[in-house]
C-alpha cells in the first residue's frame, strides 16, 4: 500500500481510520470467496454470521497457503478472543466476493487484523470487520509467543505496507 493509499483512510486529522474510504489496497492480502445459496437470509442478503466465516476463512488460508504450515498441526493454537463487525452495504448471493485481510498490530503472543469484504472487482468496502487471534500452548492452554513462521509472514506483509 502507497504513502497516498494510508493517507486515504483517515478522517483528515490522520489520527484515525474513516472506514469508509479503505479500498482493497488497504489491505495486505486479498482473496476471492464463492457463497452458496444457503449464505443467504431469509432478508435475501448475506446472513451476519456467513461474514466470520468468510474472515475465518481468509485469515487461515493466509497462514496456511504463506507460512506454509498445518495450524492443526502446530504446537501453538491462534484462538479468537474478540471479533465484530461493521456492515455498510448488502452483499448478497450469487455475487462472488473479495476478502482482504490486515495486520493492524501484532503483540508478543496477539494479532489484530482487519478484515474487509468487497464486492469481487469493487474497491468500495461493504463490510469491516475486525479479528484478535491470541496463540495459546495446545496443550496447557497458556498462553505463548507467536510461532516465528507465523510473525515472519505477518512481518513481511506490515513492511511491504511501509
Amino acid at each position: 500500500m502507497t504513502a497516498a493509499a494510508d493517507r486515504t483512510a483517515t478522517d483528515g486529522s490522520g489520527s484515525r481510520p474513516d472506514p469508509r474510504s479503505l479500498t482493497r489496497a488497504h489491505f495486505d492480502h486479498v482473496v476471492a470467496a464463492t457463497t452458496r445459496w444457503s449464505d443467504n437470509d431469509m432478508y435475501g442478503h448475506l446472513n451476519n454470521a456467513v461474514h466470520y466465516e468468510l474472515f475465518d476463512s481468509a485469515i487461515n488460508g493466509w497462514l496456511i497457503a504463506g507460512a506454509r504450515i498445518d495450524v492443526m498441526a502446530l504446537p501453538e493454537l491462534g484462538v479468537v478472543a474478540e471479533s465484530g463487525c461493521r456492515y455498510f452495504r448488502e452483499l448478497e448471493y450469487p455475487r462472488p466476493l473479495d476478502v482482504g485481510v490486515r495486520v493492524e498490530r501484532m503483540g508478543r503472543s496477539s494479532i489484530t487484523y482487519a478484515l474487509g469484504l468487497f464486492d469481487a472487482g469493487s474497491d468500495e468496502l461493504a463490510a469491516l470487520g475486525h479479528w484478535v487471534h491470541v496463540y495459546i500452548d495446545r496443550t496447557t492452554r497458556s498462553s505463548v509467543p507467536i510461532p516465528a513462521v507465523v510473525r515472519d509472514l505477518l512481518d513481511d506483509a506490515v513492511l511491504a505496507r511501509a
